[in-house]
């Protein structure tokens, strides 16, 4: 996974500030579109971890602040709700423009409320996810009740949400009186899923009830057992991106990977120098990864680099090959670690014998075992980790035959 910034500016001129989470490939199957809780910004945790989950279900997410929150610019009482579903219109409009469309919207509290409401105005987004969303987009005003008469006076009033500072005025107030969430809901018509908590304080359960009953087929309810309204705890968090992701997987087909032919060899490197830097897609018969290089030296860091490859293969075939022997020989092999580390380093330093002093290639390769094995058993299995075939064939001279092949 990985996160690309993004400075979306909004139909009122305001920059939002956006975070582009990307599944691993870098390649998205779809797009979804995260909408953070009242008062809150992306850059919570629970909307770090939710977003980057469901980025394993090959979804590009993008998280954003609201107006006047977290680093976009404005003022938050110009944040109020109908502002917030402008903000997702306009987020989705600058990803359908710049990148695709995205096809799935994910609301967090309030947020949830603001991707209903946007879902029914976007024709491409073909699912949406509510987490502990109120029923009634005025519910939000329980949190500073105190100060409602004042403001209906027709002052702008300091408020604190949540430990915080707020200047909020009548139209900021007025507003959430103007969305008629359950006739929008009855006519939403997309597949819904609702998750909640049962001990949330802030939203309480029962507006899941009246979302799911107001809501037609095909929609489904979630419980999220002993978490809090804003998911502090990270299990949770991770819970509900992977629901979301599986639940998903019904109303999003998987696409299938385009193959590269191997041209009847074991694997095939690919790099598209203009568009991908040093990023390369490295695939198999039935297999592909991603290679790159450290952002240090220019590249992306979007995989492992190619002596990380090289450590991975000498790692996985010493541990294999550590296994089979342990079990052949009946051996209380539990577990078997192999840490391996590549570098350059002068002969005289390893105090090597050469016709002349030089630089070598040098492996570190360190080995813990888990098992009831005695000190006769791990000197053992530690020569036996020198003769696995990968050690083997880059300890050996190796004769490479390199060839064009005409377009």
């Amino acid at each position: 996974m990985k996160s690309q910034k993004l400075k979306i500016q909004n139909r009122k001129g305001i920059t939002l500030n956006a975070h582009l989470e990307l599944p691993a490939s870098q390649k998205p199957n779809y797009y979804a579109i995260f909408a953070h809780c009242f008062t809150c910004s992306s850059s919570l945790s629970a909307v770090r971890h939710v977003s980057r989950s469901l980025t394993q279900d090959g979804f590009a997410v993008v998280r954003f602040d609201f107006t006047g929150l977290g680093r976009s610019e404005g003022e938050f009482a110009d944040s109020h709700f109908s502002a917030n579903v402008d903000d997702l219109l306009d987020v989705h409009n600058y990803m359908t423009e710049h990148y695709n469309a995205p096809s799935l919207l994910v609301g967090h509290s309030l947020g949830g409320a603001a991707v209903l409401v946007a879902a029914s105005k976007i024709d491409a987004v073909k699912a949406v996810a509510t987490v502990g969303a109120p029923a009634t987009v005025s519910h939000v005003k329980h949190l500073f009740s105190h100060n409602i008469d004042t403001i209906r006076a027709g002052e702008t009033t300091d408020v604190n949400i949540g430990g915080r500072p707020f200047k909020i005025n009548p139209e900021f107030v007025a507003d959430f009186d103007k969305t008629d969430l359950p006739a929008i809901v009855k006519n939403l018509r997309k597949p819904l899923l609702i998750m909640h908590s049962p001990f949330d304080t802030i939203v309480g359960v029962e507006n899941a009830q009246q979302l799911y009953h107001n809501a037609h087929h095909p929609k489904s309810f979630v419980t999220l057992d002993d978490a809090d309204h804003l998911l502090t705890n990270e299990k949770d968090s991770q819970y509900v991106g992977e629901v979301i992701g599986t639940w998903a997987r019904r109303y999003f087909p998987k696409e299938e990977n385009v193959m590269l032919s191997t041209e009847g060899e074991q694997l095939v490197g690919h790099l598209n120098i203009i568009e991908d830097n040093f990023t390369t897609a490295i695939q198999t018969k039935n297999h592909t990864f991603i290679a790159d290089e450290p952002t240090s030296i220019g590249g992306s860091d979007f995989g492992p680099s190619p002596y990380e490859y090289l450590n991975a293969a000498l790692a996985a075939c010493t541990v294999m090959t550590l296994k089979m022997y342990a079990a052949r020989k009946q051996w209380d092999l539990q577990e078997v670690f192999v840490y391996i580390s590549h570098s350059r380093k002068h002969s005289d330093d390893l105090q090597v014998e050469v016709d002349k002093p030089k630089y070598l290639d040098h492996i570190s390769k360190k080995l813990k075992f888990v098992g009831n094995l005695d000190a006769a058993q791990k000197e053992r299995l530690k020569e036996i980790a020198s003769r696995c075939p990968v050690h083997r064939t880059i300890a050996s001279e190796v004769i490479f035959e390199t060839k064009v092949i005409q377009n």
